[in-house]
């Protein structure tokens, strides 16, 4: 593994962290609070988390280790088809 996906990987995990805080945060105090010493929401705070994540699974495929856009596509498909199935969502995909 060279320097640059580990440390991709690296921000990545970081992010995914970041992400499960925010989300946290969202069911605990609301998705409308603005927490002491923020500026943002809890909703609008894991927007820009979402974002980060984002731009951290762009630049994995961008390295071509075998991670690709058509790849995450189909999974996110397959996830949709389980999601159908097996939760209560209303999934139009």
């Amino acid at each position: 593994m060279n320097d640059d996906l580990k440390e991709v990987l690296t921000i990545l995990q970081e992010e995914c962290g970041e992400v499960i805080v925010d989300v946290s945060k969202c069911f605990r105090f609301g998705p409308d609070q603005i927490m002491e010493g923020q500026e943002l929401t809890n909703l609008q705070r894991l927007e820009k988390e979402l974002g980060d994540l984002k731009a951290m699974v762009e630049l994995l495929v961008d390295l071509n280790v075998g991670v690709t856009h058509e790849n995450i596509e189909n999974a996110k498909r397959l996830k949709f088809i389980k999601l159908k199935h097996w939760s209560n969502l209303t999934i139009n995909k």
